[in-house]
């Protein structure tokens, strides 16, 4: 692991966005700051964990983030750029389905735990022929808010938060609005694969650390998070192609839905998975795509499976 100029240990967290928490630390801009992250269930599944722990998950003790960072000359208004620099080394991770969460969660009401071990930092086995390669990066990252109080880390906001975006890799620029004095930026939620959409719930939740450098853009505003990737987006998974399933309907959500039973379908008639394995399998390795948006009444969104996960 590269070192910054300073490290965050994961003792020092939290499970809210409150502009109201002291900071742990206070950096200039240009300084690398290296931060240990807890797994997105807090510490709650370790490598021994059976899929009869995911029900008994705390909700209120999911989605740690470390921090937060005070970063000095900050302002509301600003725009704070989070360069991804370095990620620590993989030990194992965890992908569940958890009753009540995840895209098709009507369907799926049994709980599901999938242990991967990921020693080898390149490659996870989901089972025998199929392997995902592994691409870290935190699912969230993000600031304070500016409105007082406490709010939920699990959904994406203004802020940044939990936006589960998979190309926040290694080389990516992160632009985050500023909405509070030193903008109080944390991050968590590191992950080692998954899928655009990822759609059980859950990806390859992994604890792990990772660095970071930040960079001030005085007086430039932006209301949402952007980002700019250092290259191609889909290297060493585009090579042998894609299977893809489409859904169509006048809501996305059902056509996303329909998208991704088709690829259930697919996985479990061609690769023997179960319903839950295959599942799973679309969280962490298929990406939704929104193919048509603009031929009323009918919207398309298409799932696309990398063949070259299967050996």
């Amino acid at each position: 692991m590269k070192h910054g100029n300073h490290t965050i240990h994961k003792h020092c967290h939290h499970t809210v966005w409150d502009n109201s928490l002291e900071p742990v630390i206070s950096v200039k801009p240009g300084v690398s700051v290296n931060f240990e992250v807890h797994d997105a269930s807090g510490g709650q599944l370790s490598p021994k964990s059976t899929s009869q722990d995911v029900p008994n998950l705390d909700f209120s003790k999911v989605n740690p983030v470390t921090g937060p960072v005070y970063v000095e000359g900050a302002e509301p208004g600003d725009t704070l750029e989070v360069e991804i620099e370095h990620f620590g080394t993989l030990s194992w991770g965890w992908t569940a389905i958890i009753p009540g969460f995840g895209l098709l969660n009507e369907q799926f009401e049994d709980p599901y735990l999938k242990v991967w071990d990921l020693n080898n930092q390149n490659i996870a086995q989901f089972a025998d022929g199929i392997e995902i390669p592994t691409k870290p990066f935190p699912g969230t990252i993000g600031v304070a808010l500016p409105e007082a109080g406490e709010h939920s880390v699990v959904p994406p906001r203004k802020n940044g938060g939990n936006m589960d975006i998979r190309h926040l890799t290694k080389g990516t620029r992160l632009l985050l609005p500023v909405w509070v004095e030193g903008a109080l930026f944390s991050v968590g939620d590191t992950h080692a694969a998954q899928g655009d959409g990822e759609v059980c719930g859950t990806a390859i939740e992994a604890p792990m650390e990772i660095q970071l450098k930040f960079k001030l853009h005085k007086g430039k505003t932006i209301q949402e998070p952007r980002f700019i990737t250092p290259g191609p987006l889909t290297t060493g998974l585009d090579e042998q192609g894609y299977y893809v399933t489409t859904g169509h309907s006048d809501d996305l959500m059902v056509a996303s839905k329909k998208a991704v039973e088709y690829m259930i379908e697919h996985l479990s008639e061609t690769y023997g998975l179960s319903d839950q394995e295959a599942y799973a399998l679309s969280s962490v390795a298929v990406d939704l795509k929104i193919s048509e948006i603009v031929d009323v009444p009918n919207y398309l969104v298409s799932a696309y499976l990398p063949q070259k996960i299967f050996k």
